[in-house]
């Protein structure tokens, strides 16, 4: 059978059609995309607008700027630091970067700011709580976590205890992560470790060596640790390990010398063995008569 051929009208339509196509696309195309980018311009407009009518407009301006959390710094150097003052405008005020600038001062460990709208500000501040003094050549203030937060100066507290004996390496390894356990990786150095964990000790209430009586603390790498403490200085030997156990022992030692009245006389005790714990009496010189 022979094959019908289709109307030659049917196939020229169809190729106009497509030629057609190929001539709007495009241009449907682009009236589209000029559409969107149009719509974006707007919106974009928009809000640069409404911010700068928002940032400009005095209903705004700060009259309440409230800071909490000083005890060492003044509400002025707080405000100084953050770079914000009442009158200015508070939806113009960029909270992260306040927020950074509060935290590149060495007394402040965490700031929050908040907006108050229509007027307020916020800031809530916690600062710095020094533990010690490190002497590594030069004297640096560290806090309760046992990190350096600034160069200890004459207008820093001075009553801490001292600890003498380290190196600066010492404090940059008391800050890298301990390996996890049952790996043969060596953890970082223990004298720092180990000065920390009497400083903790000490912080406990009630402890029997409080940290406020603690004038000096001396690390040697071969017998540990040397405590100076009291106003009449006692020498106190504790070598390594075991803190929590020789200063239950050393509690016990204080309470039997103040029942004896002698714990006045006493000026080193050695807690390095809790198995023979040597105590040395104040040495007294004599005078012979006439002197």
């Amino acid at each position: 059978m022979l094959k019908r051929r289709k109307p030659q009208k049917i196939v020229r339509r169809g190729k106009k059609a497509r030629r057609r196509f190929k001539i709007l696309g495009p241009i449907r195309l682009g009236f589209k995309l000029a559409a969107v980018v149009a719509i974006v311009a707007a919106v974009t407009g928009f809000f640069i607008l409404a911010h700068d009518v928002f940032t400009q407009c005095d209903y705004f301006r700060i009259d309440k700027l409230t800071i909490q959390g000083s005890r060492k710094l003044t509400k002025d150097q707080i405000a100084r630091q953050a770079k914000v003052r009442t009158g200015v405008n508070v939806m113009a005020v960029n909270i992260a970067l306040v927020r950074k600038r509060l935290l590149a001062h060495p007394w402040i460990d965490e700031a929050e700011v908040s907006r108050e709208i229509p007027n307020g500000l916020h800031i809530r501040i916690k600062e710095q709580s020094p533990l010690a003094i490190v002497d590594v050549g030069h004297k640096f203030l560290i806090n309760q976590r046992g990190k350096v937060f600034k160069v200890w100066d004459v207008s820093d507290p001075s009553n801490l205890p001292v600890i003498s004996g380290l190196n600066a390496s010492d404090l940059t390894a008391y800050a890298q992560p301990e390996p996890p356990k049952g790996s043969n990786k060596p953890g970082p150095p223990t004298p720092f470790k180990a000065v920390m964990q009497v400083l903790r000790l000490g912080a406990q209430q009630g402890s029997i060596l409080p940290n406020r009586t603690i004038r000096r603390i001396r690390v040697d790498r071969q017998i540990g640790l040397t405590i100076f403490a009291f106003d009449r200085i006692k020498t106190i030997n504790l070598g390594y390990k075991d803190y929590a156990g020789k200063y239950h022992m050393l509690a016990n030692l204080f309470s039997y010398l103040k029942r004896q009245r002698s714990i006045s006389d006493i000026d080193r005790i050695d807690l390095n063995n809790l198995n023979r714990v040597v105590v040395n009496p104040v040495k007294f010189v004599s005078r012979s008569p006439g002197s």
